[in-house]
């Protein structure tokens, strides 16, 4: 009796805990998803001389802030959504990378993220990022858009590039959903079912109506590599993937990025105006 007594106490406090620790994830699982870096941010202080800051507006009236600069030789505009920490600061050698090579540029701050005002969620984040490219098409209204999703970024712009036409999709280090990764993370919790902010980008990427370009690393630890080659081959055509055995989730090389896009572009036969890119050697 005594014994089965103990073993119902156990069972009742085990299960009380668990039950307290889902309650905990589903209340704070933006806390876990969102890490953003909040200070005033200036693209000249990262060496950015050309690049102009303004303010823009969600249709929500959510002040954001945005870095952008004007594309040369007739290149694209990569309108560019980042990863979950930091802030644009932290995309700084990228955004050198993508500008010397003559691409144009527009990338938003997140609300919460840099000094841009509000706090992220995924249906907030969205309507940042259409802000941001209705910012780009309204300033260059003759330039292709590119859209570019970094980890996190890359689930916004799968869902941008449902909304919004474009030349081409390209995904750093990119998940299938949010549900999908924690699940990997904490197996004995049912993500599933408490996933607030999911960005499910392999129920989305089907209907894709663009080509894809995914780049992704063996020895990324954050996002695994089989989460990216299951979404292109979740894609349609025409998709490329460029998966390296050596590079884990922020390795990538700004010029490697910018050189292997500008070759996808000219596989599928855009704007032959587009000057080849010198070699890669860094």
């Amino acid at each position: 009796m005594y014994n089965t007594k103990m073993l119902f106490k156990i069972i009742f406090y085990g299960f009380l805990i668990y039950a307290f620790l889902v309650l905990g994830l589903f209340l704070f699982q933006r806390k876990l998803i969102y890490h953003p870096l909040r200070e005033e941010l200036n693209p000249q202080i990262v060496g950015l001389k050309d690049t102009q800051k303004t303010s823009i507006r969600a249709e929500d009236g959510t002040q954001l802030s945005l870095w952008w600069q004007a594309p040369q030789n007739n290149l694209p505009i990569i309108v560019y959504f980042h990863g979950n920490a930091g802030n644009l600061k932290m995309r700084a050698d990228k955004f050198h990378g993508f500008i010397a090579q003559n691409f144009g540029l527009v990338a938003v701050s997140y609300r919460g993220y840099g000094d841009s005002m509000g706090a992220p969620s995924e249906a907030g984040i969205y309507m940042d990022a259409r802000a941001a490219i209705k910012f780009a098409q309204t300033q260059f209204p003759q330039q292709p858009i590119i859209l570019y999703g970094e980890s996190l970024g890359s689930g916004v712009a799968v869902q941008m590039a449902a909304e919004f036409p474009a030349q081409m999709l390209v995904l750093e280090a990119p998940y299938t959903s949010i549900s999908a990764r924690g699940a990997e993370l904490y197996p004995m919790f049912p993500i599933k079912y408490i996933t607030r902010d999911n960005f499910n980008s392999l129920e989305k990427i089907p209907h894709l109506k663009m080509p894809l370009l995914i780049f992704h690393g063996a020895k990324d630890e954050v996002i695994p590599l089989h989460q990216g080659q299951r979404l292109l081959a979740a894609a349609p055509e025409p998709k490329k993937g460029l998966f390296y055995p050596d590079i884990g989730h922020t390795d990538f090389s700004p010029a490697l990025l910018a050189q292997e896009i500008i070759n996808f572009y000219h596989e599928l036969g855009f704007d032959a105006s587009v000057a080849k890119l010198p070699p890669v050697t860094d």
